[in-house]
């Protein structure tokens, strides 16, 4: 069972028992909360027996000397103050809450001298112990050794600092985003016989409690539509596909909206063009994107962003029956154009490019970002520590850049260009859906630029940072919630208004 926490937040406080967290900066002999829990004095001596500097990240656990209120005390490292940002107060949090599996209370002191702590610092160190505990084990029947005394109640924890009025309004963001993260997590995390198109589906409009309008197409709107690209990919199941719109309208009432469209490939065998076997079960997380589009709506409703925006999420599951379109099919899509299906395999920009004319057509967006786990390729160039970012506006890609940046959910701009349009001609249709091996993120993208128009347009290939990306700090998941902050990121920095 996942750790739960309860928060506190306080000017303030003295422990009676329980872990007493200290932070320390680089260099100084004096921890935060010192006086309070070390009466006699012996932290400094302890640290520097255990070599304990303040280092980012560094931690010493020690027994409480005599005449302590705390049983543990914890200090914790912060690195240089100077150059402390938003995602370091993160990442603190996260590590430190890796240090209190067997707590059951803990108090916390911020205002280490030195540090300047801030209101959203102190709600981003509580976030990142929250982003930190979450785990998926909702079907274990057997815990592990490890958690054999899982924890039933939430462990209460005591944030002390002078911040206190700041540090509870920034909470309150900072839940909702941790929200959002959290339900893009556990729809990656969940295993694809339980979560199909219309269950996805019936999960995206829970968000009406919330205050976002959703409705629901199925397979007999989205043929009166036309939407022929997408419906190729889901004619091999025998779940019926659904798109997904969801609008959020914080804005004035005659502002354009910014839109999100998601992929949402519930689970991809490649079609006829079927994958290999092996590690085909990661395939249940090919729906990442429309998962991060859906968490960041319930972000932007949660905390009453000032802004309009529309999520759009494309829902099929791509499976080889005797039903399935075959390599050689031409489809029709929304827009017109043709599609030579050369590979059932590549299959992401099917959907989604029925999703962008769609939204396109429909609501004429400021500007639209896709978000599709979409190419082996873009994992081969940038691995899994970037996402691919491709874009026909400068300006947008800046400003996706500088989110990523911020939030540390990095972004690489990769090149569009007409040279790559010929790799997709097709000799019997208006295009193909596969240009070959080389540049195969690329091409994926110049596909996608054909069902955009003239319309502000990003796309972000999130195939290496969806799932089964490294772990860290803030994130122990096979599904990481990859994209949630960064729009919300997105949105606060160059849309609310």
């Amino acid at each position: 069972m996942p750790m739960k926490f309860e928060f506190a937040f306080s000017k303030s406080h003295r422990p009676a028992g329980g872990v007493a967290v200290l932070l320390q900066v680089a260099g100084s002999k004096e921890a935060a909360g010192a006086t309070v829990v070390d009466p006699e004095g012996v932290l400094p001596k302890a640290a520097k027996i255990g070599k304990f500097t303040g280092k980012a990240l560094s931690t010493l656990d020690i027994v409480a000397p005599h005449g302590s209120p705390a049983d543990r005390i914890l200090l914790f490292g912060v690195g240089d103050a100077a150059v402390l940002t938003d995602h370091d107060w993160l990442k603190a949090g996260g590590a430190v809450a890796a240090k209190l599996r067997s707590a059951e209370k803990v108090t916390v002191f911020l205002d280490a001298p030195g540090v300047d702590v801030t209101g959203k610092a102190v709600a981003d160190f509580a976030l990142g112990m929250e982003m930190n505990a979450y785990s998926f084990d909702s079907y274990k029947t057997k815990k592990s050794d490890d958690d054999s005394k899982p924890h039933q109640k939430p462990i209460k924890v005591t944030i002390v600092s002078g911040m206190v009025i700041a540090a509870k309004k920034a909470f309150v963001t900072a839940q909702a985003i941790g929200e959002g993260v959290f339900l893009a997590r556990d729809l990656v995390n969940e295993p694809a016989n339980v979560l199909g198109p219309v269950e996805f589906a019936a999960k995206a409009k829970e968000l009406e409690k919330l205050g976002v309008d959703v409705e629901i197409l199925t397979e007999r709107e989205m043929k009166k539509l036309g939407m022929g690209a997408l419906l190729g990919v889901a004619q091999g199941s025998s779940r019926p596909p659904r798109l997904v719109i969801m609008q959020w309208k914080g804005g004035k009432a005659k502002e354009k909206p910014i839109a999100f469209i998601g992929k949402g490939v519930v689970f991809d065998t490649g079609g006829i063009s079927i994958k290999p076997a092996s590690g085909m079960e990661e395939m249940k997380g090919d729906m990442g994107g429309a998962a991060a589009v859906t968490g960041l709506m319930h972000v932007l409703a949660a905390r009453q962003a000032n802004v309009n925006a529309v999520g759009i999420i494309g829902l099929v599951e791509n499976m080889p029956d005797g039903s399935a379109q075959r390599p050689g099919d031409i489809v029709t899509s929304m827009s017109g154009q043709t599609i030579e299906v050369i590979n059932t395999d590549a299959e992401g920009r099917l959907v989604l490019c029925d999703a962008l004319w769609y939204c396109n057509d429909r609501f004429k967006p400021q500007a639209m970002i896709d978000l599709a786990t979409l190419t082996g390729a873009i994992m081969v160039a940038l691995s899994s520590h970037y996402a691919g970012l491709f874009s026909n506006d400068d300006r947008l890609a800046e400003r996706l850049l500088a989110a990523g940046s911020t939030t540390q959910e990095r972004l690489w701009r990769m090149p569009l260009g007409k040279e790559y349009d010929k790799m997709i001609d097709s000799k019997f249709a208006d295009m193909k859906n596969t240009g070959g091996r080389h540049g195969g993120s690329v091409t994926a993208a110049q596909f996608l630029k054909r069902f955009v128009r003239d319309t502000p347009w990003a796309h972000l290939d999130i195939a290496g940072t969806a799932m089964g990306s490294p772990t860290d700090e803030i994130n122990q998941s096979w599904g990481s919630g990859f994209g949630v902050r960064l729009l919300d990121e997105l949105v606060r920095a160059s849309y609310e208004s």
